[in-house]
């Protein structure tokens, strides 16, 4: 009730009743125990806050209430008074003002109750006629539902109808563990190709299933196929690296090319030696020695004759049947031929 004054008029016996509207509120205030223990009845009823016209001989008293727990709220007081007669009292409560604390309007408890309000020992009860529900024996548009619903004994009375299979789903799909969370938008993968991903039978099969790991923040919830989390089976950690030694830059190590074809050590040409042979005269056709090789170079018979190594001459033998290792050293010509110095190619020309 607003405390202002009605502007409309007021009956003048009624507005000067001031204190007979008073004494009824105190004797209301005085008949509630608890208000009576507040220290007492005409301790609750404060200053007159003003008069209002309900009528043309109707009017109600407002008082101040100066309960504890009920700031704002008022004593309403309606008196009325019949034509030449004395006001009497009709009708004394206790009405919020402006700012008042109030309860929150009454909601059945159908409605009040919230998802985790049911406690152990709790009973909730269904309506007949829920629409989320049928009867096993009808059709509910899932032939997996059927399948168990018409098993002789074992079927269930009620399932699921196609309308509460519809608001599971979006209920799970717009939840906490839909592909719209925080922890989805960050997974590195769906559930759908998670190891741990347990899919639902029947119709929901294809949008819905169970999370297996232990480890997850959904372990033993109902996801979503676009659901995910950092859990997923094919996160692998990368192996540990183990440390290795100094590493060299590729560019600054000159590295060689392998030769061709690998060639012989004796193609290398040999040193020179140091005292050389000096050439002779000219002595003819003689046999050619190579001071290096091994093998002498084939010499006409004629020619060794008239050298005077011959067969036929004592000592001589064929050079066909000469050691190979060892070499006569040719018959003396005239003009002589200098002798090699020691150590050099003569040691193969001496007995």
């Amino acid at each position: 009730m607003n405390a202002t004054t009605h502007p409309a008029p007021v009956d003048e016996a009624i507005a000067a009743a001031v204190e007979q509207a008073r004494a009824a509120a105190v004797e209301l205030a005085g008949a509630d125990v608890g208000i009576a223990e507040a220290g007492g009845p005409s301790a609750q009823v404060g200053v007159h806050l003003g008069v209002r016209a309900e009528g043309e001989h109707a009017a109600t008293h407002a008082f101040a209430a100066t309960l504890p727990g009920y700031v704002g709220w008022h004593w309403a007081v309606t008196m009325v008074r019949a034509p030449g007669g004395e006001p009497s009292v009709a009708e004394v409560v206790l009405l919020p003002g402006d700012g008042a604390l109030l309860a929150p309007a009454w909601v059945p408890w159908s409605e009040r109750l919230q998802p985790g309000d049911l406690g152990p020992g709790d009973l909730l009860p269904t309506a007949p006629d829920d629409p989320r529900l049928v009867p096993g024996y009808t059709d509910s548009g899932d032939p997996q539902v059927e399948q168990v619903a018409f098993e002789l004994g074992l079927g269930r009375v009620r399932v699921l109808s196609r309308l509460g299979r519809s608001e599971a789903a979006e209920r799970w799909y717009e939840g906490d563990f839909g592909p719209d969370s925080p922890m989805a938008k960050q997974a590195p993968a769906h559930c759908g190709s998670c190891g741990f991903y347990l899919p639902l039978a029947g119709s929901l099969q294809a949008g819905f299933g169970v999370c297996g790991n232990e480890f997850a923040t959904a372990d033993g919830r109902v996801v979503s196929v676009e659901y995910g989390c950092g859990a997923h089976s094919e996160v692998v950690a990368e192996p540990a690296l183990e440390p290795v030694g100094t590493v060299y830059e590729d560019e600054l190590i000159d590295i060689e090319a392998p030769p061709a074809a690998a060639e012989p050590a004796d193609s290398a040409e040999p040193a020179e030696p140091a005292d050389s042979v000096e050439p002779a005269a000219d002595l003819g056709e003689q046999p050619v020695i190579d001071l290096e090789a091994d093998t002498v170079q084939p010499v006409d018979e004629d020619d060794l004759a008239e050298a005077g190594q011959g067969e036929d001459e004592p000592g001589g033998e064929q050079l066909g049947e000469a050691d190979p290792g060892r070499l006569d050293p040719p018959a003396p010509i005239e003009g002589g031929v200098q002798e090699p110095a020691p150590g050099d190619a003569g040691e193969h020309l001496g007995g």
